[in-house]
């Protein structure tokens, strides 16, 4: 007998900080501050995609007071 593959219970499990992250629209800068530390191994070197994610979070937390 051969087994088939059952994709439905194989579900990826999405990460809540992603979740949220993705609600905010500021994932894409979330990834980029990621890959600027694995490439240079030293977050203080990728301090601009720092900036750019703290814009947008702030950007997000204000829309959210009106």
């Amino acid at each position: 007998m051969i087994a088939s593959s059952n994709t439905g219970s194989e579900k990826e499990i999405e990460d809540p900080v992603e979740r949220m992250l993705k609600k905010t629209g500021c994932i894409e800068l979330h990834y980029q501050i990621q890959e600027c530390i694995a490439e240079h191994q030293d977050w203080r070197k990728c301090q601009n995609e720092v900036k750019k994610f703290k814009e947008c979070m702030d950007k997000y937390t204000k829309q959210q007071e009106h």
